[in-house]
């Protein structure tokens, strides 16, 4: 176990200005998460203010990251499975490797999944057996069969988790792109790997009844998840009881602060709502960087009212 005073979950543009602000106020931060899952990554910016040439969202995600780094901002090239708080108000933080890191105070800067299989029936059956999260609607399959789709670690872990619930568990990949624990785990468990395929298409009419794979192959099941990259912002988040915006439930409620519902977690970026503009995400990560770094201190000192 290793101990931060904050971590910050995300590592674009939001998450790296909470890094610098939060490292340069002498706290020991640690961000996580891959950088080129960012949205920014592969986009170019030419409207961000004093900047007066185009740059490649790479290359000032990768400025981002060293500048951090020298203010002494640690990174860790991992996705977070688990969030809980502790008793003694610290958060803890299970990464895919099997790791546990400990702060007391989090930023969360996932920014929002945009990713979809975009195969027939997958809207039509959204809600009817469809679902993009696990921790949200597993239980709603209680001893039924069900086919979970993605590659990476949120599919992964999310598999593992149905195998309590459900009757039988099918998971949908080309190749794995997790770490070796959590691969091990996977190839070790009873779940019904189909590597190297995809999903063509989901047949239902009021809801699922079966999935139809790019070699023909079709798996009757009640429901299928969807979980394309690492666990969702919302998913994590609602782990903590973070609120969401009541009119959309698609996003994370912050104050000017920052600061979400839950004392010591804080926000910033798309996962706060549009507009989908790094200007606005650095902004809200500049104030959570010192907003956290401040409650971590006080935390630390015993001082926690503000």
């Amino acid at each position: 176990m290793r101990d931060f005073d904050v971590i910050i979950l995300g590592s674009g543009p939001g998450g790296l200005q909470a890094a610098v602000h939060a490292a340069r106020g002498k706290a020991a931060v640690a961000v996580l998460g891959r950088m080129h899952k960012s949205s920014l990554f592969k986009a170019h910016v030419e409207n961000y203010c004093c900047m007066d040439t185009t740059l490649s969202g790479r290359e000032i995600l990768e400025q981002g990251r060293t500048q951090a780094q020298k203010f002494g901002a640690r990174f860790i090239d991992e996705d977070v499975l688990d969030l809980r708080r502790g008793e003694d108000g610290r958060f803890s933080i299970k990464l895919e490797s099997g790791a546990v890191l400990t702060a007391w105070s989090l930023i969360l800067a996932m920014g929002v999944s945009r990713n979809r299989l975009n195969v027939p029936g997958e809207r039509d059956l959204l809600g009817k057996g469809v679902s993009y999260c696990v921790e949200c609607d597993g239980n709603f399959f209680r001893n039924q069969v069900v086919v979970v789709a993605g590659n990476e670690s949120a599919a992964c872990s999310g598999a593992l988790s149905l195998l309590l619930i459900a009757a039988e568990v099918h998971l949908i990949y080309t190749e794995l792109s997790v770490s070796e624990n959590l691969a091990f785990q996977v190839n070790s468990s009873p779940i019904h790997k189909h590597p190297g395929r995809k999903v063509k298409a989901i047949v239902g009419s009021m809801g699922v009844e079966k999935v139809v794979l790019d070699n023909g192959e079709e798996i009757e099941a009640a429901g299928v998840f969807i979980e394309l990259g690492a666990k969702g912002a919302l998913e994590l988040a609602t782990k903590l009881d973070v609120a969401l915006d009541p009119e959309t439930m698609q996003y994370i409620r912050a104050n000017k602060k920052q600061e979400t519902n839950v004392p010591g977690v804080y926000a910033a970026g798309d996962i706060c709502g549009p507009p989908w503009q790094m200007a606005k995400a650095v902004g809200e990560g500049c104030v959570a960087g010192m907003e956290a770094s401040g409650y971590a201190r006080r935390m630390k000192t015993g001082k926690s009212g503000d």
